[in-house]
């Protein structure tokens, strides 16, 4: 364990909807202080008279939960409040048969801030969110809804692209490139040395935690996904919908992109991606908005909590410290 990560095991919570469904997170807690960048990496103090740390959400990516941001979430919680939630339909939360859509699952991501007293529903602090692929989507969606409740975002591989022309799939094409074969699904030591071979140097037991939680038993030793078919097609379905330069120019606050690249700059997807986000600037700009930061991870996969856990941390550190210079909250337009 580093310097910067935090041994402490997150408390587990529920929020129940107005709808009745419960939504679980994970409250990794808080030092109460946000580092300051001048010190030494891990030293989360501040001076007397510094304003208090924006809290951080974190939002998984499809069919995963709360536990894939464990490696970040360790780190920063040396540094302000983390809570990271798992999705209706994933992990602990309930499984309604609807309710997949972006703006409904922003709104769960929304109530959870409110029940931490956080966001202009309840008078509280805006928040930063950071959402990892599917989650990024559903960042960029809350903080297009409601401007005063986040005073930053951070889009780990995803929320800047158009889904089907980043995939050249349709959404039944794609939920079948992302269907596990039958020998991973074979028994759970099978689905751990899957998720292990990924990149055993980054196996550990928040790893093994987190590759749990995606699964459960079924007959005869096999498994399967906890999240049910109908709620993934629905989930895709609001995947491919989403249109990124519409939203990004909604956003009025400091935007980070982070992007997993390619091994090789020359290749077609990678340039593909490059010209997504001169998209994106552009069209920040004509929505008279700044141009997101964007860092690029040549050579690491889509999980980059996962691959570059350290990196994720620093950059979502230096956005709250950008996040806290410029957020306002006024009230939400009527």
């Amino acid at each position: 364990m580093t310097s910067g990560e935090h041994a402490a095991e997150p408390e587990s919570f529920v929020i129940r909807l107005q709808s009745g469904e419960r939504l679980h997170y994970l409250d990794w807690g808080a030092p109460g202080a946000l580092r300051d960048p001048s010190r030494e990496p891990g030293d989360p103090s501040i001076a007397p008279g510094d304003p208090p740390p924006l809290p951080l959400v974190l939002v998984h990516g499809i069919a995963q939960t709360a536990w894939s941001w464990a490696p970040v979430a360790r780190r920063m919680c040396a540094v302000t409040r983390v809570l990271a939630l798992d999705l209706r339909g994933h992990g602990l939360s309930d499984a309604p048969r609807s309710g997949y859509d972006l703006e409904t699952l922003a709104l769960d991501v929304l109530t959870v801030m409110s029940g931490n007293g956080w966001g202009v529903d309840v008078g509280g602090p805006p928040a930063v969110l950071a959402g990892h692929g599917f989650g990024a989507q559903i960042c960029v969606t809350a903080a297009a809804s409601r401007p005063g409740s986040v005073a930053g975002v951070a889009l780990l591989d995803g929320g800047w692209e158009e889904v089907g022309e980043q995939t050249r799939s349709t959404p039944a094409e794609f939920l079948a490139t992302i269907a596990e074969p039958p020998e991973v699904l074979a028994s759970m030591d099978a689905f751990l040395a899957d998720r292990r071979d990924f990149d055993p140097g980054t196996w550990d037991s928040d790893q093994e935690r987190a590759a749990r939680a995606q699964v459960d038993q079924k007959h005869a030793g096999h498994v399967g996904s906890v999240v049910r078919a109908g709620v993934l097609r629905q989930v895709v379905d609001a995947m491919f919908a989403y249109q990124p330069l519409e939203a990004l120019a909604k956003v009025a606050a400091p935007v980070v992109i982070l992007v997993a690249e390619a091994a090789t700059a020359d290749d077609e997807d990678e340039r593909e991606r490059r010209l997504a986000l001169v998209d994106v600037t552009r069209a920040r700009g004509e929505a008279a908005l700044p141009p997101p930061r964007v860092v690029r991870f040549p050579g690491a996969g889509h999980n980059l909590m996962r691959y570059r856990a350290a990196e994720v941390a620093d950059e979502l550190t230096a956005l709250l410290g950008s996040a806290a210079t410029s957020a306002r909250t006024p009230d939400d337009p009527a």
